[in-house]
Parts: C-alpha cells; sequence; structure tokens
C-alpha cells in the first residue's frame, strides 16, 4: 500500500486505517443479519467517531464499523441506530430534517429518509480500495461524494446511480503537463495514471453565494459555480494538506496539517495565515459567539475570534479530535477517538 494511500486513510487525524477490502453487501439477508447480530454495540459512544451534523432537531454521528448515532431529543443521550455497512464512515451530511447521507471506505456511501432512524446502501465498491471523505447535496436529486486521488462521484436521482467523474482541470500545472504527453505516447499507462494522479479532495462546502469551494491535499482550493461540475483551482500560499473549511460572515477560513489555518474575504483575493497556539493538525471548526471553535489532533480545543486570535481553551491529551457541532440546544459536542463527548462552554 503507498504512502499516500495511507494519508487519504488517515484523513489528517492519523487514526483511520484501510479495512481490508470485504464482500459487497448485495443479499438482503447478508445485510439483515449484519445489522441484527454484530453491528449495536453498547459502547459505540464511546469509540472512533469521526463525524457529527444537525439533522433537525436531532444531531447525527458517524464512525468505526459503520456506527451511526442520533441524539435523542427526548432522551437527551446518544442512541446507536443499525446501518447496512461495516464501512468506517467518514463524513455525514444532512440536506434538511429527513434526508441524510453517510460516507466511508470501501466507496460507501448509505442515505436515510427519516433522520438518521434507518439507512440504506447505495453504492459500495471495495475494489476501489480507498475511501470517500465527503458528500454534499444540492437539493434531494443532485449530489455529490469526494474522496481520496480525487475520486469524485455524481448522482442525478437522489442516489439511485452514481457516476464517477474525472476532474483534470485540479491537476497541479506540472502535473496536467504529465499526463498530457502521457496521453500521446501510451494511452494504456495514461488511464492508469489518471486513476490516481489528483489530489485527495478532503472537504468541499456550500457558500453562502451558491458556489461551491472545495480543499485537498497539496495545498488544494478549489471553486465551483455550477454544482461541481467545472472547478477552478486557485493559486494558494500553502502547499500541505487541507483538510476542512468554513464560512462565517463573509469571511472563508480553510486548515489542516499541522495547525495551518488560513482566512480570506469572500472574494478569495488575499488569504492570510493564522498564528496557532500549536502545530496539532486541524480537522474541523463549528461557529460560536464571537468566532470558531476549532479542533484537532493532539485533543487540541482552540477558539479563533473575529479579529483572527487564536486561543487554546483545552487539550484532551491522548485523543484525536476529529469534528465538532452545535446541537439545536446550543451545546457543543465533540467526536473523536474516545467517541462524542459535550464541551461545556463558559
Amino acid at each position: 500500500m503507498s504512502y499516500r494511500m495511507l494519508q487519504a486513510a488517515a484523513l489528517g487525524l492519523g487514526i483511520l486505517t484501510f479495512q481490508g477490502a470485504i464482500s459487497p453487501l448485495h443479499a438482503e439477508t447478508q445485510s439483515a443479519t449484519w445489522a441484527l447480530t454484530g453491528q449495536l454495540q453498547p459502547l459505540a459512544v464511546h469509540s472512533l467517531m469521526l463525524d457529527i451534523t444537525q439533522a433537525g432537531s436531532t444531531m447525527v454521528a458517524v464512525g468505526e464499523r459503520g456506527h451511526i448515532l442520533r441524539l435523542s431529543a427526548d432522551a437527551n443521550q446518544w442512541q446507536q441506530v443499525a446501518t447496512p455497512s461495516q464501512a468506517q464512515l467518514t463524513k455525514v451530511f444532512f440536506l434538511d430534517a429527513n434526508h441524510g447521507w453517510a460516507v466511508g471506505h470501501d466507496a460507501t456511501i448509505l442515505a436515510t429518509q427519516d433522520g438518521g432512524l434507518s439507512w440504506q446502501q447505495q453504492f459500495s465498491s471495495p475494489e476501489l480500495a480507498r475511501p470517500l471523505l465527503d458528500v454534499w447535496f444540492a437539493d434531494s436529486q443532485n449530489g455529490i461524494a469526494v474522496g481520496a486521488y480525487g475520486l469524485f462521484l455524481r448522482t442525478t436521482d437522489g442516489g439511485q446511480s452514481w457516476q464517477k467523474e474525472f476532474h483534470p482541470e485540479l491537476l497541479s500545472q506540472d502535473d496536467a503537463d504529465y499526463l498530457a504527453d502521457l496521453k500521446q505516447q501510451d494511452e494504456e499507462a495514461y488511464q492508469a495514471e489518471s486513476d490516481s494522479i489528483l489530489p485527495h479532495f478532503n472537504r468541499v462546502i456550500a457558500l453562502e453565494d451558491k458556489r461551491l469551494l472545495m480543499v485537498g491535499e497539496l495545498g488544494m482550493v478549489a471553486i465551483s459555480e455550477d454544482g461541481g461540475r467545472l472547478w477552478q483551482r486557485l493559486e494558494f500560499i500553502y502547499d500541505g494538506s487541507l483538510f476542512n473549511a468554513i464560512e462565517r460572515d463573509k469571511q472563508l477560513y480553510v486548515f489542516g496539517l499541522r495547525g495551518h489555518a488560513f482566512s480570506a474575504p469572500e472574494d478569495m483575493s488575499q488569504w492570510q495565515e493564522i498564528k496557532m497556539p500549536l502545530e496539532s493538525t486541524l480537522n474541523a471548526a463549528a461557529p460560536v459567539k464571537g468566532g470558531l471553535l476549532l479542533v484537532g489532533n493532539g485533543g487540541a480545543v482552540i477558539r479563533l475570534d473575529n479579529n483572527l486570535h487564536a486561543e487554546l481553551v483545552t487539550q484532551r491529551r491522548g485523543e484525536n479530535l476529529s469534528a465538532v457541532a452545535v446541537d439545536p440546544k446550543g451545546r457543543l459536542w465533540i467526536a473523536g477517538t474516545k467517541g462524542l463527548f459535550e464541551l461545556k462552554q463558559q
């Protein structure tokens, strides 16, 4: 397995590993047997969780072994739900209170139409041996899922079918020139190289002006004005991996490896590096009063104010933190290597 493939699995956390290829869960009996016998575990809330998001009046979190948990508004506790997959899940997205998608290893895509109470597998491809790292939908029919080595899937029918796309406009200039030369010399080698030459696509978000912003490996920052069908790769001031992005008050923030974080106005005319109190890799952020809360490796929890001043809030040593979100009651929830916990706000 190549070093870059291991990087993709790590997703900046240093904690993920690829699962071995598993048989596709095509048979309904196979899925049902797994859901009923092996997956529901009483300590799942303390297992590796990689993402968390709001779904109407509830919260939904995803993680290892296909685990999906919901925060019950009535019981006020996390409850695991059955899913048809054992694949490690890396990201979850909800279009509204009912319609959501989760993605993960083996290019797995799961969907729900009831707020996360039940899930159906829409796509899985163990032979790709690479994870999907994010998913986004414009409406109930049109969505994209992105991941390692430029893996890019699109649906126009709500996920009933997914088509793979290749986006050469996201190549660096050197890689684009190399690929063009290779195509003229060796078509077979060109096809093989095209399947792995793109950078890892780590995060895609919709901006307030309806454009899409995508960040990834090798300092990739790209913008799309047509739902991700065509991208423009921007010149950027850093060539390391970027793992996440967020927009707040018409200001954009991107961040990633070893505490590197940057901010720019919505036109992205000029990026400014933000000094962080630690060099820990930053994985996620959530808006809080007066700024942002960022979480990352080494248990780092950092508050960034509107003046771009960063301050360490706490550090949970021995943990890597992968996601942070605010629930409908205003509580802060954090996901990481030791599961889910609430961060009390001061």
